[in-house]
């Protein structure tokens, strides 16, 4: 839960000099006196409470005894001058930037053009039957905001996470869902992040903040996307919390289709209620630092959750995951599985973590990291681990990386496929596995599509011979 209690350390941030993290103090300043007149008091605490934790904490620069941040260096991100967004950039030439179609007699959309809601580009419905899909702005500027209140900013950790702790500081707008428990109908929405491209003399950064909160025996489909304009260099702070009521049944999608000299750290918090099922696939391709860290709490009896990743890195890019499932009840299954295809000089870390804790008995929990090696300067740094407090359990784990089989290579060859015909054949089916988890059909083609493009035509460790 956050430290929403902890007022003492908010008024000391306040009253100090802001003489350090660059411009993010003024940007914070000028936003909260922007913001003053329509925020609720709570809100105003809730950043308040945000900017105290990041004043202190900074950023996760300093990795030596830092488990979580020890393979990657958020450097780059802390010496860089970002500059908050406090009006949109144009929307002309957004919409080619928003991925794959669907029909929208049934898919809904919310589409922020650099941190704002695009209403040109959203078609969300007005509220039905309790149901809500609209931006945290909006919601915001009712007098009543009680269901908001109640969950943003419960189940993220800002005491000891500088990244969730700035993006809670800026939470201005963003993606605001609530099913009501009992919602009849399925509800399928596409959230889209949208960065455009700037003037050349500041880099933006945005903080991206989703809530979604599914209700009793709800069913939900969401597709969270960030995109940004090709080559632009950016920052994407984002946080999601996600809360699934008894019995609800959630389909989360995750398409990290930023711009190549692009950095994004994604912060994700799932509370699964009894008997609920989340089911989470995360796609990423390019971006020059990425960060998924995902926490998913089975916090009663029954729950279930299956947690599925694909990415693709060249170059110098590097992504980290880390990915944490907390089986806090007894008779919760979990399903970890991702999978990394990594050229150039890239690097990926893994670090996936399934906790089973004393009360937590009849827990079934299976993890697997895979990664398949493209170059011989590539490299992964994966670090699967079970910590279990209960005897009757079924647990395992486990982490491969290598490079494509030559001996499949060759048979491949034989029957008459050239070197790049048969190499792209062989991490085509790798991919696969987890692109089929994809349940709606467009998505999935269009995911299947990108990763085929994506594919590097040197697909042989060099030095190696086929």
């Amino acid at each position: 839960m956050s430290a929403r209690n902890s007022t003492g350390a908010v008024k000391d941030a306040m009253t100090r000099p802001a003489v350090k993290h660059g411009r993010y103090p003024s940007d914070f300043q000028a936003l909260r006196q922007d913001a003053a007149e329509r925020s609720p008091s709570w809100l105003q605490e809730l950043r308040d409470l945000g900017w105290a934790s990041f004043d202190s904490l900074g950023f996760p620069t300093a990795r030596r005894g830092n488990e979580r941040w020890k393979y990657t260096n958020v450097a780059p991100i802390a010496r860089a001058e970002f500059a908050y967004q406090f009006q949109p950039g144009i929307d002309n030439g957004s919409a080619a930037l928003v991925p794959f179609s669907q029909d929208r007699s049934s898919w809904k959309d919310l589409v922020f053009v650099d941190g704002r809601l695009s209403p040109t580009l959203s078609s969300a419905p007005p509220a039905d039957g309790g149901l809500q899909i609209e931006s945290l702005g909006d919601s915001l500027s009712r007098s009543n905001s009680d269901q908001l209140q109640e969950h943003l900013g419960r189940y993220i950790q800002i005491e000891d996470d500088g990244f969730a702790a700035l993006n809670t500081a800026f939470v201005n707008d963003g993606a605001f869902v609530r099913l009501p428990d009992g919602y009849s109908q399925p509800v399928e929405l596409r959230i889209t992040y949208v960065t455009t491209g700037g003037d050349g003399t500041q880099a933006k950064v945005t903080h991206p903040r989703t809530l979604i909160v599914a209700g009793s025996n709800t069913q939900l489909t969401v597709v969270e996307t960030y995109v940004g304009s090709p080559g632009d260099r950016y920052f994407t702070n984002a946080v999601t919390e996600i809360v699934l009521g008894e019995g609800a049944h959630v389909d989360h999608y995750r398409l990290l289709l930023e711009s190549p000299n692009a950095f994004h750290v994604g912060t994700s918090r799932v509370t699964q209620g009894k008997d609920s099922e989340f089911s989470s696939a995360s796609f990423a391709i390019g971006t020059s630092l990425a960060r998924n860290d995902m926490e998913v709490l089975l916090d009663a009896p029954g729950g279930y959750c299956s947690l599925n990743g694909l990415y693709l890195t060249g170059g110098d890019q590097h992504i980290d995951n880390l990915i944490s499932i907390d089986h806090a009840q007894p008779n919760c299954t979990s399903r970890l599985n991702y999978k990394g295809i990594l050229d150039g000089k890239s690097r990926a870390v893994f670090g996936g973590t399934v906790m089973v804790r004393p009360d937590a008995q009849k827990s079934d929990a299976q993890q697997t990291d895979k990664n398949l090696l493209l170059s011989q300067n590539a490299e992964v740094d994966s670090k699967p681990s079970l910590l279990i407090y209960a005897d009757d359990v079924t647990c395992s784990h486990g982490a491969t990386a290598g490079h494509i089989d030559e001996d499949v290579l060759f048979y491949l060859r034989s029957r008459g496929l050239d070197l790049g015909a048969a190499s792209r054949m062989l991490i085509h089916a790798f991919a696969s596995e987890i692109i089929d988890t994809v349940k709606p059909e467009p998505l999935r083609e269009h995911l299947d599509t990108l990763f085929n493009q994506a594919i590097p035509e040197k697909s042989l460790p060099r030095g190696r011979k086929s």
